[in-house]
């Protein structure tokens, strides 16, 4: 989530893509990007990634809020709370999407949060693609009401609409924001103690319990 919003702002792909077309020869110098720190961040699911997200995004500087099914106990989280994802993104430079998806958060990026978003707002998704509307994302991309995007996840994965290929102000990535080599041998090991634990009549590391299948 950060990388995808450092690379949005900072236009590091872009960059790359106008170096290695030959054109900074012939154009100069590319457009310029925006820089992170002091940034307004709004967070959709202060589960437990939204939280590391938060902590991470703190350290440039930026000022966190979020928006969850209920407000966090104020003396762990600090975070301004917003009942209303509308009003989130009214108070936001950046929406960054890390809920789970149910029919409740179902599109809870909708044209109407896009447009609160507003013309400089930046939006980031790696939590799963129906969270966000995807056809009112395109429209407001193309329309210029917001400035930009960083996705990891899309509606009919692995399918990508055309016209998010084509923009510059987009940031692409193939559902692999959780995936790394560290990552992939820690849910290894995880799996593995879990079993363990249950073959040992030991409490399990990470039970799934009823509330959580809800």
């Amino acid at each position: 989530a950060v990388g995808l919003l450092l690379d949005v702002l900072r236009r590091i792909s872009a960059a790359d893509r106008f170096v290695r077309r030959g054109l900074w020869p012939a154009r100069g110098d590319c457009s310029l990007g925006s820089k992170l720190s002091g940034k307004r961040v709004g967070i959709i699911g202060l589960g437990s990634i939204g939280t590391l997200i938060a902590r991470r995004l703190e350290a440039f500087g930026c000022t966190i809020s979020y928006h969850s099914r209920r407000a966090k106990d104020s003396a762990t989280i600090s975070y301004k709370y917003f009942p209303s994802v509308i009003n989130l993104a009214l108070e936001s430079d950046v929406l960054i999407v890390a809920c789970s998806l149910n029919n409740q958060t179902k599109h809870i990026v909708n044209k109407e949060v896009l447009e609160a978003l507003g013309k400089d707002g930046v939006i980031v998704n790696i939590a799963r693609g129906g969270n966000v509307d995807e056809a009112a994302l395109i429209c407001a991309l193309k329309g210029g009401g917001i400035a930009g995007a960083g996705l990891d996840v899309f509606e009919k994965e692995p399918e990508v609409p055309a016209e998010l290929l084509s923009m510059e102000n987009v940031v692409l990535t193939a559902h692999e924001a959780v995936f790394t080599v560290e990552s992939a041998s820690d849910i290894s090991d995880l799996m593995i103690g879990n079993l363990e634990a249950f073959f040992q009549g030991k409490p399990l590391l990470t039970p799934v319990l009823p509330e959580q299948m809800l």
